[in-house]
């Protein structure tokens, strides 16, 4: 059994009452659970599988896949997208996707983990702007040890994530 803080970045519905999570975490880098249950109304992790929740987690490592079994979670900060713009929703679903694009499943970053929680505690507290989202694109570059500018991180990660522009649009009205 493993522990660790986490942020969830990305979630998949499984089935009927099972969602796959990832998570970038502090100790073991980006992991994916199996919740299984977790859609059920009784499920013990239903309301806690929320994007951008925080939260102090628990799970079982697979042997024979990259997927782990989700044990226990103890939300420590959630992300009330109800409470906040449609501009922060967005600019932290970049965030959450450049850093799924930037990290390696189970490869320690501490460093990155850290920049993503500051990001996400930015933005339950304040608006976002263009210049939070490019200093965000900055430090990850500099933490990856690339170049910052878009096409380095382009070429990096493969591709700019979609949501940037729609982040962008988002800020500029």
């Amino acid at each position: 059994m493993e522990e660790s803080h986490a942020i969830l970045i990305r979630r998949n519905r499984w089935s009927e009452t099972s969602w796959i999570v990832t998570w970038l975490t502090r100790d073991h880098g980006k992991i994916s659970t199996m919740a299984r249950g977790a859609r059920r109304a009784s499920s013990p992790h239903a309301g806690k599988l929320d994007l951008f929740y925080k939260a102090e987690i628990s799970y079982a490592v697979s042997r024979k896949s990259p997927l782990h079994t989700l044990r226990e979670l103890h939300v420590v900060e959630p992300f009330d997208a109800s409470a906040t713009s449609c501009a922060n929703v967005f600019v932290a679903g970049y965030f959450a996707e450049l850093t799924d694009l930037i990290t390696q499943p189970g490869d320690p970053v501490e460093p990155v983990y850290d920049l993503l929680d500051r990001a996400i505690g930015f933005l339950r507290a304040r608006p976002a702007s263009v210049r939070a989202l490019e200093h965000f694109e900055s430090e990850l570059c500099r933490l990856s040890g690339i170049h910052h500018s878009l096409a380095s991180l382009e070429t990096y990660c493969g591709r700019i994530p979609a949501s940037r522009q729609m982040a962008l649009d988002l800020l500029r009205k």
